[in-house]
């Protein structure tokens, strides 16, 4: 069974993105290990805001993997390696996916699409790279989660710009 992996920027206050939608505070300095992860992994699955997003910034980033865009407004996504899912279809065809051989899965986001995948205990491991900044406001990382989750951590990995990477599993 593949892996499904949240692997996520978020501020020191739980933000995703700051009060106006940006990531200027995001570092890309180093690598932060995301070579390494991006070759771990064969497709990512992404909402429709930030499948546009990229889109509009960097759409060569992730023209070798298979793209899995859950929407239910997109229609016509104008590449071969991508494929939409709708809300209807969601966890059958995400288990029908994960069932397949592959490589690991990344789960990009949105914030919506983070809190459906938690909600239907479809994420294998959480990797977030927590930024030494407090944003105030903002999309939070977390939205709706009304029970309690308990996490294991696997790994925790210091660099020298003062990021953190904290690798979770949800505990059993």
């Amino acid at each position: 069974m593949r892996k499904i992996i949240l692997n996520v920027a978020v501020s020191l206050d739980s933000y995703i993105e700051g009060p106006n939608g940006e990531y200027d505070w995001c570092f890309d300095d180093q690598d932060y290990g995301l070579t390494d992860f991006f070759k771990a992994c064969d497709a990512i699955f992404i909402g429709r805001k930030s499948y546009e997003l990229i889109m509009r910034t960097d759409p060569k980033m992730f023209a070798a993997m298979k793209i899995y865009v859950f929407s239910d407004t997109l229609h016509d996504p104008q590449a071969d390696n991508v494929e939409i899912i709708r809300p209807a279809d969601f966890k059958n065809r995400v288990e029908e996916i994960r069932s397949q051989e592959g490589r690991d899965i990344w789960l990009f986001g949105g914030a919506e699409l983070v809190e459906a995948f938690i909600k239907k205990n479809l994420i294998s491991e959480l990797l977030l790279s927590v930024h030494p900044v407090i944003l105030g406001s903002g999309k939070p990382l977390f939205t709706n989660i009304k029970e309690r989750i308990n996490l294991v951590l696997l790994d925790a990995e210091q660099f020298s710009s003062g990021l953190i990477q904290l690798r979770y599993i949800i505990k059993p």
